[in-house]
């Protein structure tokens, strides 16, 4: 169409009048519940009885889930999504308690990949902005953090979605750092897109900046006389320049997440939309940002993400503020697993561990299919999400329709190929879709989702620990995560203390065999090791133990 851009998007099978995915696997339960006993003795239960959540998975299934509980009653929604950024981001790991002299003491892990096709991008977020409308309220607001990678694509899609008139800004947040680049303008912003959910009712609280002190002056001179409130200074436009981005080694601030964004712009945002008490959700969760604040602000919170490494670094950063907060705050939260994750470390990694897990002969990169596995052509779909018929479409284009059409002619009545697509959950009619495509050739297909069928592979060596009970204490004498001893071993990287591998530890010294609730919350400073010794309360019944290593792997066992 002249003049217009236009995109196609798959649509869902219609569930209750709303094009949901199809679910697959087990429904969420809970898995631990975090709200330290010296919360509870200085205020009672949970404020007005309300837990914030915490779900690790898939957004896409947590907020199908969500739906039943949730839709129409978030006040505020705040996504940092992937950027397409072209880029693996990474943490690095090195052991607790040691001085790091070079290089040779540390590794460093991949956390997620930000590397997409531009119409798997565009699709992935436009699944996730329906459901996201959704669970907004009626005067709620939305707020997504780009860059300019996909900022324009993106303010297509959420016009489509919200509507154009529902549009109320773009916010520039402009910062330092980072390296200049010879021959271009260094890229220093990031685009914020503010859409409502409907055109009244929303909240704005607006913020001021205090004027400098020659200029207060010179507002007095003029003003003098006037009714004008000049001590509070100007109301911050959508032009952000006085926010740093968290820098030095010494930053409290910092934790080690790759794309970790400052408190103060969340508390701008969440202070200026939401009001005390307003409920506010991020399913691109990464470090727990806007969780944190959401906390400190007297606000309530959900969070999703799919990679273990920001489940774990968020729960550390909440347990830690929590300290610090009074009882207007909505404290205490419960960490829910969604579909089984617990082998899914992180999706980079992921497509080699079921490789390796289901014995697949490794093709290289110049073939559509992955590899073969006893006669099947092996495609593996990608794992950070639910596949769909999107999907299909790089298999569908590269397949091999001229050896199809040989082996067709040789043997009319023959299977053409036997095709294996595995997947982490997938739509209802995936297979009826690729089926009825290709239907001029006779081909087998068999899907694997392996949400379904982990119950039959093993994707990581197990932890183990040594630990006993002495007199009226628990005592973990060793402990063996076996998959950074193997990291660290690639490293030449030998280990005194198991203390150092350790990155927490939780014991729950009553619990109920369905939700655990730790009392001890032991999580050493950065230079520091856990305890490994606990006393053991006169009140205690069956004891839980959760033990978290560097790699945010975690070996939980009843004493």
């Amino acid at each position: 169409m002249d003049g217009q851009i236009s995109f196609t998007f798959e649509q869902r099978q219609p569930i209750k009048g709303y094009p949901e995915l199809h679910w697959t696997g087990k429904r969420p339960y809970t898995s631990t519940q975090y709200y330290p006993a010296q919360l509870k003795e200085s205020y009672g239960e949970p404020k007005d009885g309300w837990m914030n959540k915490i779900f690790w998975g898939d957004n896409l299934q947590v907020m199908s889930h969500m739906l039943k509980d949730y839709r129409g009653k978030i006040d505020l929604i705040y996504i940092d999504p992937p950027f397409d950024s072209k880029a693996d981001y990474k943490k690095k790991i090195k052991k607790k308690g040691v001085v790091v002299y070079n290089d040779n003491t540390s590794f460093e892990e991949k956390q997620y990949s930000d590397i997409w096709t531009n119409d798997e991008y565009l699709q992935f977020m436009y699944e996730r902005f329906v459901l996201l409308k959704e669970l907004l309220s009626d005067t709620g607001q939305i707020i997504v953090h780009l860059d300019y990678h996909k900022c324009h694509h993106i303010r297509l899609i959420m016009d489509e979605v919200f509507g154009q008139d529902n549009f109320r800004n773009e916010i520039i947040w402009t910062y330092n750092g980072g390296a200049l680049p010879p021959k271009d303008w260094p890229r220093k912003h990031d685009n914020l897109l503010r859409y409502v959910k409907s055109n009244t009712g929303w909240t704005f609280n607006t913020e001021y900046r205090p004027y400098n002190e020659q200029t207060a002056l010179r507002m007095r001179s003029i003003h003098k006389g006037v009714m004008v409130d000049v001590d509070r200074g100007t109301p911050v436009t959508d032009w952000w320049t006085d926010i740093k981005v968290p820098t030095g080694p010494m930053n409290q601030e910092k934790n080690g997440y790759p794309t970790q964004k400052p408190e103060k712009l969340l508390e701008r945002i969440i202070s200026t939309l939401t009001n005390e008490g307003d409920l506010v959700f991020d399913c691109f969760m990464g470090s727990g940002t806007t969780q944190t604040v959401a906390m400190k602000l007297g606000r309530k919170f959900i969070g999703a993400d799919i990679n273990l490494g920001a489940i774990q670094t968020t729960t550390k950063r909440l347990i830690s503020a929590m300290k610090k907060l009074d009882d207007k705050c909505y404290s205490g939260f419960e960490v829910y697993n969604v579909n089984n994750y617990d082998f899914f470390r992180n999706p980079v990694e992921a497509k080699e561990l079921i490789i390796d897990a289901l014995g697949i002969q490794k093709f290289d990169s110049s073939t559509v299919y992955d590899g073969e596995l006893d006669g099947w052509m092996v495609k593996i779909m990608p794992t950070n999400r639910i596949a769909t018929k999107a999907d299909l479409e790089e298999l569908k284009a590269n397949l091999p329709y001229h050896t199809f059409e040989k082996r067709k002619e040789e043997n009319p009545n023959g299977v053409v190929e036997k095709i294996k697509i595995i997947c982490m959950g997938h739509e209802a009619d995936l297979k009826a879709s690729l089926e009825q495509e290709l239907s001029s050739y006779n081909l087998e297909i068999e899907i694997v989702d392996i949400l379904r069928d982990k119950k039959d592979l093993q994707f990581k060596r197990e932890a183990d620990a040594n630990v006993v009970k002495e007199n009226d204490q628990i005592i973990i004498k060793e402990f063996y995560p076996m998959n950074l001893l193997q990291k660290l071993s690639m490293q030449k990287e030998s280990v005194e203390d198991w203390r150092q591998l350790v990155e927490s530890i939780y014991i729950d010294w009553n619990y109920d065999g369905q939700t655990m609730r730790p009392t001890i919350c032991d999580i050493p400073a950065k230079d520091e090791l856990v305890s490994g010794i606990y006393k053991i309360p006169a009140s205690a019944g069956k004891i839980k133990i959760k033990i978290t290593d560097l790699l945010s792997e975690s070996l939980e066992l009843e004493v």
